[in-house]
């Protein structure tokens, strides 16, 4: 098996570097591609995402799939809360609605720790969601796609 190419930014993280690879994680989630989602970590990446354990690019696949399919219109807004040199802690939340068309928004944090190629070898997240009218929603950017530079972050916007 050959060595899979760097990652960039690698560890160790900088502010500028940490920020850095936030926004790229947060850019190719709203892009909603779960193929090239799995790209970002590792081929044995751990994963906690609420009550769900996830091993692996295919798991990962397979979660990001279901996911989308059922969190629809998703948008999402990342931001760095700390950083060491090989780890990230983000705060995030993203606006989705179900099938019935309740809108909500779901706030969480996310452990991210990173190998030396830069690829998330474990990744820990925990979400709530909370209901919202449609007419409380902030993130109105063209979805699929990322969050344009101009518009605001969570701190910005009070979240």
């Amino acid at each position: 098996m050959s060595t899979p190419a760097p990652r960039p930014p690698l560890p160790p993280f900088t502010r500028e570097t940490a920020t850095a690879k936030v926004r790229a994680a947060e850019d190719a989630w709203n892009r909603r591609d779960p193929e090239k989602v799995s790209l970002a970590y590792s081929e044995d990446s751990r994963w906690r995402n609420r009550a769900e354990f996830l091993q692996g690019r295919a798991e990962i696949v397979a979660f990001l799939r279901r996911k989308w399919a059922r969190e629809l219109d998703y948008r999402l807004i990342k931001e760095l809360w700390a950083f060491t040199e090989s780890r990230i802690a983000v705060r995030f939340a993203y606006e989705w609605h179900d099938d019935s068309g309740q809108w909500f928004r779901s706030y969480g944090n996310e452990n991210w720790e990173f190998d030396e190629l830069g690829y998330m070898r474990r990744r820990i997240a925990s979400i709530n969601d909370l209901p919202i009218a449609a007419a409380d929603r902030k993130y109105h950017w063209p979805a699929p796609g990322p969050r344009p530079a101009d518009h605001p972050g969570l701190t910005e916007l009070g979240l």
